[in-house]
């Protein structure tokens, strides 16, 4: 049997290890995972106690909660480690969200326009495993296969609105979750 690496091993590890230099990158005691998606018109973050990030590439007015469409990854495909780690309930998972700005005929690349931080704690019953969603909960509900975070500081209501006028108007979001234990 081989000591290197599995395809498996190498897909995790190139998820969830961005640029080496980053301040926040992972190490024992912190595990990231970043999923990027897609702001849509009918953003309005006007839930009171959930935030979502979904693989959807629609939103009907309903999806009150819902930030970002087309999410490139799900709980399912977050790495082992980081799974246990989220279901420390000691666990500090932080959610930092970052929209950026439309790209225009000046830059060749976008600036970031507007980053919200968003802080909750891991628990037992998190599961991790759907394979469309990822919800924040300000609650301590973890009955759900997509709750990723539970007693949130924040909800979608509570975000910035030029946050979440970027988002409707279709901007490029990234959704940064740091798990420390």
């Amino acid at each position: 049997m081989s000591d290197a690496p599995s395809d498996d091993d190498r897909r995790h590890d190139d998820r969830r290890h961005d640029d080496p230099s980053d301040d926040d990158s992972p190490t024992a005691d912190r595990l990231v995972e970043t999923i990027h998606a897609t702001g849509h018109e009918h953003v309005t973050a006007a839930h009171a106690s959930t935030f979502e990030f979904t693989t959807d590439d629609w939103l009907t007015p309903a999806g009150d909660c819902i930030l970002a469409v087309g999410a490139d990854r799900t709980p399912r495909d977050f790495d082992p480690a980081f799974k246990r780690a989220c279901r420390d309930v000691d666990a500090t998972i932080t959610a930092t969200i970052t929209v950026e700005m439309a790209e225009t005929t000046h830059e060749e690349t976008p600036e970031t326009a507007h980053e919200e931080t968003i802080v909750g704690r891991g628990d037992p019953g998190l599961t991790l495993v759907d394979d469309r969603s990822m919800v924040g909960r300000t609650s301590d509900y973890t009955d759900d296969e997509r709750t990723i975070l539970v007693d949130a500081d924040k909800a979608a209501a509570d975000l910035d609105r030029d946050l979440v006028a970027a988002l409707a108007d279709g901007a490029d979001a990234t959704l940064r979750l740091v798990v420390e234990h």
